[in-house]
């Protein structure tokens, strides 16, 4: 469940990216360390910024451990299994579906991203960052494949946990 961001979720935010944090509209997720790791954005940034990335990982431990996985070949298996697992085609389009309700959860009309979620869903995958961003912020068992994705990470909060 989301929650607003607190001026210390937006500072730790801006020490994770190493940059002031755009619009970031409430926390998705923490880390077992508490800090937050995934956030939630709205579709249109206030500089009028098309966005269509909702659920956005910010923890540098996170997206490195996921970065590792990108290179071990994991989005080619995924992307072959899904031309071949109808329920598992079926299952991701409906994690699409998920994701873009989420978004429109926010009331805004952004023409520009209708219909487009993240991570190469609902036919492909091409972003496991985004993937595991929304199993972390959806919860277990709305995206299959990122919850796949989160199931193989290392500990990533274990190895030089936050501060």
């Amino acid at each position: 469940m989301s929650e607003n961001a607190s001026q210390a979720d937006l500072n730790a935010i801006e020490s994770q990216l190493g940059r002031t944090p755009r619009d970031v509209h409430a926390i998705a997720h923490r880390c077992p360390c508490g800090k937050p790791d995934v956030v939630e954005t709205p579709p249109r940034l206030a500089d009028g910024t098309p966005f269509p990335t909702f659920y956005y990982a910010t923890c540098p431990r996170l997206t490195g451990a996921i970065s590792t996985l990108e290179s071990s070949g994991m989005m080619a298996s995924m992307q072959d299994r899904l031309s071949t697992d109808h329920e598992l085609a079926g299952a991701y389009h409906a994690a699409h579906d998920d994701y873009l309700a989420a978004r429109a959860a926010l009331g805004m009309d952004v023409p520009e991203v209708e219909g487009v979620s993240a991570g190469g869903m609902p036919d492909r995958v091409k972003c496991l960052h985004s993937l595991v961003a929304h199993s972390l912020g959806a919860g277990a068992g709305v995206n299959p494949l990122g919850d796949e994705a989160l199931a193989a990470l290392d500990d990533w909060w274990l190895t030089n946990p936050c501060e």
